[in-house]
């Protein structure tokens, strides 16, 4: 049981390690801002585009200051 929780403890860490430079750290940056900020300015509208726009624009800011991309952990790739 502790191999098994030693070679999955070694797979995630892996899994998240950085995986975009700065470029990429960039444009997820600039375009999580732009979500929440789409986000925010269609609250009035409705709601639920709101919340999936910052939640979304959340973990896309997430990923810039990380430089992971859960894209490219999966092995797809991107082109930034």
């Amino acid at each position: 049981m502790h191999v098994a929780r030693l070679v999955l403890f070694v797979h995630m860490r892996n899994f998240f390690k950085q995986n975009i430079n700065t470029r990429g750290r960039l444009i997820r940056g600039t375009a999580g801002v732009a979500m929440i900020v789409a986000g925010l300015l269609l609250s009035r509208e409705d709601g639920w585009i709101c919340v999936a726009l910052v939640a979304s624009g959340g973990f896309v800011l997430y990923e810039a200051v990380r430089g992971w991309c859960i894209m490219r952990a999966c092995g797809i790739r991107t082109r930034v």
